[in-house]
């Protein structure tokens, strides 16, 4: 069985560092054979999860940082992404399939990482964003 891995690594706010955290941890899947449903849903959460935070939480402020995360094994990964923002509640992000939201684009990135992950979870504040996949069977 191969060696959990686990790392912590905190980024600036700029979107080049973050896609290199990403290209890690979706690497890893993929030499662990998480099969490919699993590995492209990890790399479309981790890209929404570390915009939203380098865009959004830390509104690209280069004083400020992203610290990430991620433990992976055979069965499952979790990434944790923490920025330095305010945070917010994410119930107050509009639905994106209702209506009258169709045409904005705000609230696709959580709808999609619901979508594609096992898990997701806020903290209270709104700033740190726990990712959970546990792995597929590949025929999914």
């Amino acid at each position: 069985m191969p060696t959990p891995e686990q790392f912590e690594v905190t980024i600036p706010s700029d979107t080049a560092a973050g896609q290199a955290v990403q290209e890690r941890i979706v690497n890893r899947l993929e030499e662990l054979s998480f099969p490919a449903r699993d590995v492209f849903g990890m790399r479309l959460a981790l890209e929404e999860a570390l915009v939203n935070a380098i865009k959004h939480g830390n509104g690209m402020d280069p004083d400020k940082s992203v610290h990430v995360s991620c433990r992976i094994d055979d069965a499952m990964v979790r990434v944790e992404i923490e920025d330095e923002g305010p945070g917010f509640d994410v119930s107050d992000v509009p639905d994106p399939t209702a209506e009258e939201n169709l045409e904005r684009p705000c609230g696709r990135g959580i709808m999609l990482m619901r979508a594609f992950m096992t898990r997701i979870e806020y903290n209270s504040k709104g700033n740190r964003l726990t990712l959970e996949k546990a792995r597929g069977t590949g025929d999914e």
